[in-house]
């Protein structure tokens, strides 16, 4: 019997996907765990008997070290695209193959729309009140109060104009909103062939902006590239919506930078060390914060373990026939 686990199912639903069932006719042991194990020699205990790994998205680092403590492990599914969170290196030596799926620009980008107008309408916040008895408040003390605001007729920035940023941006349009965006010469093309104004100059860019959001790959030239300098450029109502990456930005950049008025708000859905390093930003007023909602939801879920499901059928079928 190949015995398969998933790592990470925070909320437990990976068992009642219909895409499990693409695993029903083969002698398979799948094992699901739910707890996220930070502890690596916890964890190999866990994965002592697994044959076939898979993951969900980069919640757990497979090191070189976890990898030479699994003896029986002969392959690693990475639901999405492959991140670094996995040592392809130690991967090559034991002969392991790493295979990934297709990503999908659909769900972040309505997260990154349903954190811009919840930010924006302070939503929370009102929601928060209202439990408490306060109608039309979103603060206790009146004399703390402040409107929302809408997003028509306001300046929206996109940072990075792939497949998200471009579904972002023209979401903007239909919005009613000005659309900048900024990025590297292949983001440029993109979004002049598609009618955006792309505006070079970094500083140029973050001053004429009412909400920055960022889409950038994580890569070594992206890593730490925004810094407080950066966030100094914007207004002091603007809003910074981050569902990418938050190594993008230098680490305590965005705390201090709200901190001193500029931006005036963020929404983020991406932490550090997640989940622990979401702690720091829950005192912070100013700041909207969601567990990293990007990719959780049904569509997305059947679509990565569609994937990851038939990479492991056909692994264990393979080795039926071998």
């Amino acid at each position: 019997m190949t015995k398969v686990t998933v790592l990470d199912d925070y909320q437990g639903v990976v068992a009642r996907l219909d895409a499990v069932r693409i695993l029903d006719d083969l002698n398979v042991d799948l094992e699901i765990i739910t707890e996220h194990v930070r502890e690596e020699g916890r964890l190999a205990e866990i994965l002592a008997q697994t044959d076939c790994l898979v993951l969900i998205r980069e919640r757990t680092r497979i090191s070189s070290s976890l990898i030479e403590a699994l003896p029986r492990l002969r392959l690693i599914v990475q639901t999405g695209r492959l991140s670094n969170c996995i040592d392809l290196e130690a991967c090559s030596r034991r002969g392991i193959p790493v295979k990934d799926g297709s990503g999908n620009p659909i769900a972040p980008a309505e997260l990154t729309w349903a954190l811009i107008l919840a930010a924006s309408r302070r939503l929370v916040p009102y929601a928060q009140q209202l439990k408490q008895g306060n109608w039309q408040r979103s603060v206790a003390e009146i004399a703390d109060e402040s409107l929302g605001r809408v997003v028509s007729g306001r300046t929206l920035g996109i940072w990075g104009y792939g497949k998200i940023g471009k579904r972002v941006a023209l979401i903007g349009r239909a919005f009613g909103m000005t659309v900048l965006v900024h990025g590297r010469e292949q983001s440029k093309q993109a979004a002049l062939s598609d009618g955006f104004e792309f505006v070079t100059d970094r500083s140029g860019f973050l001053k004429r902006l009412d909400v920055l959001t960022l889409h950038l790959r994580m890569c070594p030239e992206t890593r730490h590239l925004i810094s407080e300098d950066d966030l100094a450029c914007l207004r002091p109502d603007a809003l910074l919506v981050n569902t990418s990456r938050a190594e993008l930005l230098v680490p305590g950049a965005l705390l201090s930078a709200v901190r001193k008025g500029r931006p005036g708000a963020a929404a983020l859905d991406v932490f550090t060390d997640e989940p622990d390093g979401v702690r720091e930003y829950l005192g912070v007023p100013q700041i909207l914060c969601t567990p990293h909602l990007g990719f959780v939801e049904r569509d997305t879920y059947e679509s990565y373990f569609c994937e990851a499901f038939t990479h492991v059928r056909a692994f264990v079928l393979e080795g039926i026939r071998g």
